[in-house]
């Protein structure tokens, strides 16, 4: 699925286990994920160093937000920057659940 985030595009492209934010036809930032029943759990966000303080990974937190919620599927945030997102936009606090995977 493939959500419009400002003047980029976030997609999900699940052969990569990861979302994408695209601009025109470039990655710009990506969040990686692992399936679990019912939730993705986003692991890592990394977007191009040119973008930092722009609101791009922003950007991509919610597109991939949104997309989960359009799924009906929830979310565990694994990634600091995703949790702390989150934590700043309680609309999405309804998403959240623990991850089921023993921790490391």
């Amino acid at each position: 699925m493939t959500m419009r985030a400002g003047n980029r595009v976030v997609h999900d492209n699940p052969a990569e286990l990861q979302y994408e934010l695209r601009s025109g036809r470039e990655v710009v930032g990506l969040i990686r994920y692992r399936r679990e029943p019912g939730a993705i759990a986003l692991v890592h966000t990394d977007v191009d160093p040119d973008l930092e303080g722009t609101g791009a990974a922003g950007e991509l937190v919610e597109g991939a937000l949104l997309d989960l919620r359009s799924r009906g599927l929830r979310v565990i945030p694994i990634c600091p920057y995703v949790r702390s997102w989150i934590g700043r936009h309680p609309a999405y606090a309804d998403l959240v659940v623990d991850d089921p995977a023993p921790p490391e």
